[in-house]
This record gives structure tokens, C-alpha cells and sequence, in this order.
């Protein structure tokens, strides 16, 4: 996301929740700024606000938000990351799913520019996730269903979604409806965050699915992983063909998939792209 564009926008917001509009001499309405009132009010430790003043400071926390920088959001990442992994059932270094994993991985940790890092979830869930701060996961469900070639195809497409920055934009439209974003700020940038926070964060960040065409620009960059490491890239198709037999079996799937190009389409598209076509 264009940071100067997220100013502008969150300035103009804080503008329009302040209820200021201008004359066409350039000045507010209403004998003074209200602007300029709420700041001397919150600068006075915000006794006696008035409604708008209220108005005013949400809008200026949003507009903080709005202004975090790359590298902050990836220090929010990161924490949640480290909270999530706390809260779930993380393969210890000797489990057959770890060793799997690292096998697999231990040529992708420093991929395509990105640092990376790979854990296996003990879950019966089919699925997948990356975070903006490099973290890849991937669900014992997951492996238990594709071999060694189609999980390397999921791996690829994760990867994508941090090197394109999709995994950065949901952490972004997340922690800008998370309540967190005011510990953070108070703080002076990314603070730390209560675990109450990071759980609340993970919440937004689950309602905030990719795009399809993410999707899709995450297909297109797994297939190219396959094919520069010299995997074999018909996987990429077969991993569909089973996430798509699970549909309608597999607890979640549909749902998650509801959004997002049906896991057959895909599976076409990866078989005409690997021909090609």
C-alpha cells in the first residue's frame, strides 16, 4: 500500500469524523478549528472533550494507524505469529511431520529475497498460512494429504503471498480494525501487544481472505517456484484436484474457499500453464 496515499486518506477522514467543513475562503466552520481544539484537548489530558473533540481523536488514532510503516506491521506480525504459535500445537523438532517439513524447506529459508521460517500445526485441518514477518505454517491435516511435490507447490504458493505483500495488506486492513493499534501507538510505533490484542488481531486478520486475483498471482508464483527449483510442476495441479475432493467433506473448506476461485478452475489453470498453454 502507497503510504503517502494512506495519509491523505486518513487526513481527509479525520477531517470528515471532526465534522469540519470549509468556506470557500479555505477556513472552518464554526469560530476556531475544532482540529486544533481537540489536539490542545488531548494534549491536556482530554478532560472535558467535547462530542466532536471525540470524533477528532478517533480519527487521528486511525490516521496513526493508517501511517504504520512496512517494517512496524511486520514487528506486529511477527509478535502475533509468536502468540499463535503458543496457542497452537506446534511439531517439536523430533515429530515425523517436523522432520518432514524441514526436510522439504531446508533450501527455502532464504528464498527469493525473503528470510523464511517453517513449522508444522499438530491439526486435522487442511490448510496453510504465511505471515508478512516470513513465517510459514502448514497443518499436519494439509500434509497428511499431498506428497512430497504437491506440498512443495503449497510451500511455493504461500511464498507468494509474502513476496507479493498479500500477506502484508491483510495484516494492514487487520490491524486497522484491530483495538491494538492503540497500544501500538501510544507506544510509539509497533509496541508490544497484550495477548488479548494479538487475539483480537487474529480474528480481523481471518475475516481478511486474499482476493481472488491474489489467488491466483500466488498460483502463478508457485508454479514458477516449482519450475526454478525443478520440482516437478504438474503437483501444482494434483494439490488442487485433492483440496477440491475435499470439498464439502473437510469442516471450514467451503466456507474459506467461498471467496477465493474454486479449487478445480485452479487445478486448469496450473495444467494449461505447466503445458504452456
Amino acid at each position: 500500500m502507497n503510504k503517502c496515499i494512506s495519509s491523505v486518506g486518513a487526513v481527509a477522514l479525520a477531517l470528515a469524523l471532526a465534522g469540519c467543513e470549509t468556506t470557500g475562503g479555505g477556513s472552518a466552520k464554526g469560530g476556531g478549528s475544532t482540529l486544533s481544539s481537540a489536539l490542545g484537548a488531548a494534549s491536556a489530558g482530554g478532560s472535558g472533550a467535547s462530542k466532536d473533540e471525540n470524533k477528532v481523536g478517533a480519527a487521528l488514532d486511525l490516521f496513526k494507524a493508517a501511517t504504520v510503516s512496512d517494517e512496524e506491521l511486520k514487528s506486529v506480525s511477527l509478535q502475533y505469529r509468536n502468540y499463535e504459535d503458543r496457542q497452537e500445537k506446534v511439531a517439536p523438532a523430533g515429530n515425523k511431520y517436523a522432520q518432514r517439513l524441514a526436510r522439504l524447506t531446508k533450501k527455502h529459508v532464504n528464498e527469493d529475497g525473503l528470510k523464511l521460517n517453517f513449522k508444522v500445526y499438530l491439526s486435522n485441518e487442511v490448510n496453510a498460512n504465511a505471515t508478512p514477518d516470513g513465517s510459514i505454517r502448514v497443518y499436519s491435516g494439509l500434509m497428511d494429504r499431498m506428497n512430497d511435490q504437491e506440498l512443495l507447490g503449497v510451500i511455493g504458493h504461500e511464498i507468494g503471498h509474502v513476496k507479493l505483500a498479500h500477506s502484508l495488506s491483510a495484516m494492514r486492513t487487520a490491524y486497522l480494525a484491530s483495538a491494538g493499534r492503540k497500544a501500538a501507538s501510544a507506544a510509539g510505533g509497533a509496541g508490544r501487544l497484550a495477548d488479548s490484542d494479538l487475539g483480537a488481531l487474529g480474528e480481523k486478520l481471518v475475516n481478511s481472505q486474499f482476493s481472488q486475483s491474489q489467488e491466483t498471482a500466488s498460483d502463478d508464483y508457485g508454479l514458477a517456484f516449482m519450475q526454478k527449483h525443478k520440482y516437478k510442476v504438474q503437483a501444482m495441479e494434483s494439490a488442487f484436484r485433492k483440496i477440491a475432493a475435499l470439498s464439502g467433506k473437510q469442516g471450514g473448506l467451503d466456507q474459506m474457499l467461498s471467496s477465493h476461485p474454486d479449487p478445480s478452475g485452479r487445478a486448469d489453470r496450473m495444467r494449461d500453464k505447466a503445458a504452456g498453454k
